[in-house]
Order: C-alpha cells, then structure tokens, then sequence
C-alpha cells in the first residue's frame, strides 16, 4: 500500500456511529455549508445516516405536528434527504422503548407514542430532545469518497455538543475543542473576499 492511500484509509476509518462530522470551511452545498452532523449509522455496507445538529427552523415541534403536546423544543433541518420524515435523537434512553443507543448519552428514535406520553408527563423537557425534520444520508462508499477530497472533518461526538451547544456557535466550537490547526480554521470567515 502506498502512502497516500495510506492516508485515506486512516480518514475514512475514523468514520463511524456517534462521530461528528464538519463540513469543511469552503464548502459551497447550501445544505451542508457549515454544518455540524451527528452520525447515528455507518456501515461500510450500507451507508451512513446522521442529523445537522445545527441548523434549526426557527420552529416549533407543536407547528408541524397536529396532536403534539406542548414542548419548546425547536425542530431543526435534519438533512436534504427525506424532508417530509420527522427524526428524534435524545438523552433519555433508560424511559423511552425502542431507542438505539449511540453514544454514551445519545439515543436515536424510539415509541414514538410513549414520547408524547413522556412528553405530556413532563418526563421528557426540551434540554432531553432534537427533532429533525429530514436527515443527511449517503449510500455506500459516499461518505468515505468525500472524506478522501476533503470535504468533510471527523470530531469526536459528546451529549454536550448535541444538547447544551447553541447552534450558531456550534461549528466553531468543535474545531476550537480539536485544537492546532483546526482552531485557525475555525476563525475563517464566512464569506471570504477576494479583493
């Protein structure tokens, strides 16, 4: 093996359930541009699955669903795939049946009836929960060709980024907490100009 595929196949390794993974500061997809997603599934086989844990809708859960109970939990923009899904991660897995643990501190989906159940009971407060409408997800071998160009940065996943965070600060946050170089790249701006 030479050295070069070397190096891609350490990035793509890092790649797995419960990582974090960055958009890399240039990338010009208006879906992803700056965003923080949490991956909930990687198989080599099968493909990834994972949730912008930064770019909520300015709206509320109870505006979108009927029947909802009342919760101030914001609903966020999930991913370009399946927008007309609804998707939940959460830190409750010990109250709600059917969750996937993923991290230590981080479950995906669940009875959805025992949510509103949980829910309405007080159980379960907007600090516990993220609702996404859509998801980000990639076939198999996608997500690892675009580690290999570079469009993608691999964080280590924490309860802390996915709840307490505010979005805003979130994609800044994760590469000042990676440190060295990744905290220059974190003080790009946004909108470069090339005068």
């Amino acid at each position: 093996m030479n050295p070069e595929s070397n190096d891609m196949a350490k990035k793509t390794s890092k790649i797995k359930s419960g990582k974090l993974i960055l958009a890399e500061p240039f990338m010009l997809d208006p879906h992803f541009r700056r965003s923080v997603v949490f991956l909930c599934e990687h198989h080599q086989k099968n493909g990834s699955v994972g949730f912008i844990i930064n770019k909520p809708l300015k709206m509320k859960i109870n505006e979108m669903v009927e029947d909802f109970p009342e919760i101030e939990a914001e609903l966020y923009y999930g991913g370009p795939v399946g927008t007309d899904t609804l998707h939940f991660i959460h830190n409750v897995g010990d109250l709600l049946e059917d969750s996937v643990p993923v991290i230590r501190g981080v479950y995906w989906g669940g009875n959805f009836e025992k949510l509103k159940f949980l829910i309405e009971r007080q159980l379960i407060g907007p600090d516990n929960i993220r609702f996404f409408v859509g998801y980000s997800g990639w076939v198999k071998g996608q997500l690892s060709e675009e580690m290999e160009v570079g469009s993608w940065i691999v964080a280590e996943g924490d309860p802390n980024y996915v709840f307490k965070i505010k979005s805003n600060i979130l994609w800044k946050r994760v590469l000042n907490d990676k440190g060295h170089t990744f905290s220059v790249i974190s003080e790009l701006p946004e909108n470069m100009s090339w005068n």
